[in-house]
Parts: C-alpha cells; structure tokens; sequence
C-alpha cells in the first residue's frame, strides 16, 4: 500500500490574518448594526463620535470584509491550481 497523498496545501499566514480580519470585520458590524437597533428608542444621541463612528462601520466593514474574503477565496484558487499544474 502507499501512502496517501497530502492533497491540502498549507494556508499562507496572509491567507489566515486576511480571513480572521474579513470575518472579524462581518461580525462587528453585525455588532454595530444591533447597537444602532437597541440605541434608537433608547434615545440616544446619534450626532456625536462615538455613533458616526458606528454608523459608518454598519456601511464599511461589510464590504471589506467580503472584499478580503473574496481575495482568500481566490488566491487559494490560483494556489490550488498552479499547485495541481506543477504534478
């Protein structure tokens, strides 16, 4: 019998900090999105720092966190197929 092959490859440190950070980024502004929900009968004033602040990263970090998702998801893709090319 042989040895199985090793089919994955290793994840790049790149790979893995872009990945937490685009997942991080998703769930804070969930976080955000719920804070505005719960602050809004509450009463809260929404002209000072700290709410702009949350307002923007309701709008910002959804996008950049699929953007960073979407670049682990493609450069695994050329990785796994230059990989598969080398064989």
């Amino acid at each position: 019998m042989s040895a199985p092959q090793q089919s994955d490859l290793p994840a790049r440190r790149i790979d893995s900090i872009l990945a937490i950070t685009g997942l991080s980024l998703l769930v804070l502004s969930v976080i955000c999105f719920f804070a505005i929900i719960i602050a809004t009968p509450a009463g809260a004033h929404f002209n000072t720092p700290f709410w702009r602040v949350v307002g923007v990263l309701v709008y910002a970090a959804p996008i950049l966190g699929f953007a960073m998702l979407i670049f682990v998801v493609l450069s695994s893709f050329v990785r796994r197929s230059r990989a598969n090319r080398g064989r």
